[in-house]
């Protein structure tokens, strides 16, 4: 018979883990706090998802409605109202998404190339400003901007570009592009703070060397600038294809009317009109597992397209 090894604990490494915890204490109990926090507050909530599977009611509660499976999900694929709003969802997401980091990288690559240091800083205050506005303030703008008596159609009846005024709200061909002209007003300042901090970390001598190889801005822009942001771009990509289906509510809840609600609504405005206003709680909670679930899968197959290319990804 072969003895036995004794594994015999390393008195090093415990007394220097205990000499770090006396040290770092104070960051380790902060450090504590935020996982709770995150326990909390985002894992806990989980177990509500057991109401997609369940015909809840409120009397009856989370672990005593009726088991009913999958019933829920397939009454959301079964309904022409959710395919319909998946489709307005997604093609709203994807254009948000495309627009606005085409603009927030484009702004910032222009903003670099500003030498005025007070004018630089002015535009780049001022394009942070609508960030910070409520959403309901932005949709208020955007409605009274673009309504028949707004400054949009008196500039177009002022240059004989229109006869008379245009009710852009009456015709569905140009919601979305509201939409994304929207987003990006307000947004694109706020977004274009990590690409200029970006460009700020490129090393300045690869730009000495290609002005000496004479190369001009626009030389520099593509052969500098825009491949020292390429590992952000990707990273920044990979993290908000995740978001795709997050394509808003508070912009299509406001801006929409009769006239052009077959293409406004999105999953979110779904969810507030058959599950919410009905007191279908386990309809909103299977849409919701849904949005999460896809989002992962956009998340997990973007940052394997990244790595199988080489790029830039998150894990």
């Amino acid at each position: 018979m072969s003895k036995r090894k004794t594994v015999e604990p390393d008195i090093t490494k415990v007394k220097l883990t205990r000499k770090e915890f006396k040290r770092q204490w104070v960051l380790i109990l902060i450090a504590a706090l935020y996982i709770i926090y995150g326990i909390v507050f985002y894992y806990l909530p989980l177990v509500g998802w057991i109401m997609a599977f369940e015909n809840y009611k409120l009397k009856d509660g989370v672990f005593g409605s009726k088991f009913v499976g999958l019933d829920k999900f397939k009454f959301l694929f079964k309904d022409k109202d959710f395919i319909r709003v998946i489709r307005n969802t997604v093609c709203m997401g994807v254009i948000n998404l495309a627009v606005t980091t085409v603009t927030a990288i484009g702004f910032a690559i222009l903003l670099n190339e500003v030498r005025n240091k007070w004018f630089k800083k002015s535009i780049q205050t001022i394009s942070y400003l609508p960030h910070f506005l409520s959403m309901i303030i932005v949709c208020g703008i955007v409605h009274d901007s673009l309504s028949s008596t707004g400054i949009i159609n008196e500039l177009l009846l002022k240059f004989n570009i229109l006869e008379q005024p245009y009710n852009f709200f009456a015709h569905k061909g140009w919601f979305w592009p509201i939409v994304a002209f929207t987003n990006v007003w307000k947004e694109t300042g706020w977004n274009a703070i990590i690409y200029l901090a970006t460009i700020t970390s490129i090393d300045p001598a690869l730009y000495e060397a290609a002005s000496i190889d004479g190369a001009g801005r626009w030389q520099k822009i593509k052969y500098v600038t825009l491949p020292g942001l390429r590992s952000t771009i990707m990273i920044l990509l990979i993290m908000n294809i995740g978001n795709v289906l997050n394509a808003g509510f508070e912009i299509q809840y406001l801006l929409t009317n009769g006239l052009i609600q077959e293409v406004t609504e999105t999953i979110d405005i779904y969810i507030l009109k058959f599950a919410i206003s009905k007191m279908d709680y386990s309809l909103g909670t299977a849409a919701g597992i849904f949005k999460t679930l896809v989002a992962m899968v956009l998340i997990v197959g973007s940052n394997a397209i990244a790595k199988a290319t080489g790029d830039e990804r998150l894990f």
